[in-house]
């Protein structure tokens, strides 16, 4: 009687032990990122992009790669119009109340550095929090880095809200939505 009892409350306590995981409380979303240049003038930051730009931040697989769908706001951002789309990219990605860091690069690589290269990190109390650290590089002839741009901002995002982060001579638009 015994044994049969500790049988059944073996799922019960397999269920708690679900719960009480951080990972299990985790929700799956998409991450959309814009990165544009709003104006000709470049504000280089102190020092060039760090080597270990990606701080142990997890690249995007490309089973989480997703379909952009802020196509239209991105092509709104043309030269015509005083702009330049430096990075468009989409992903899924589990967010929960632990911070979750992607690391985000495009162009091709040279020495370890990349046109655009960073990490964006996501966490969700309720809001997501976002926390983006991003390098806009600069080459010389010979692919060296030659100086780069710093886009650093942390910001509060409603799910599902198109949101602007304003860095002066750069911008991003991001979306985080449900899955």
């Amino acid at each position: 009687m015994r044994a049969l009892r500790t049988l059944a409350l073996l799922p019960l306590l397999l269920l708690s032990l679900l719960i009480a995981n951080p990972a299990a409380a985790e929700s799956l979303y998409q991450v959309e990122v814009i990165v544009f240049r709003q104006n000709a003038e470049q504000l280089p930051a102190a020092r060039p992009a760090p080597d270990d730009w990606a701080q142990g931040a997890q690249p995007i697989g490309p089973d989480q790669e997703r379909a952009t769908t802020l196509d239209s706001e991105a092509s709104k951002l043309n030269p015509g119009n005083g702009y330049q789309v430096l990075l468009h990219k989409a992903w899924a990605q589990p967010i929960g109340a632990a911070p979750s860091s992607t690391a985000l690069s495009t162009g091709d690589e040279q020495f370890g550095h990349f046109l655009v290269e960073g990490t964006l990190t996501l966490k969700q109390d309720g809001l997501s929090d976002l926390e983006a650290n991003l390098w806009i590089n600069q080459f010389d002839e010979s692919g060296l880095l030659n100086s780069s741009e710093l886009f650093k901002h942390s910001i509060r995002l409603q799910n599902g809200e198109l949101t602007f982060l304003d860095h002066g001579s750069l911008g991003m638009l991001v979306r985080v939505r449900s899955l």
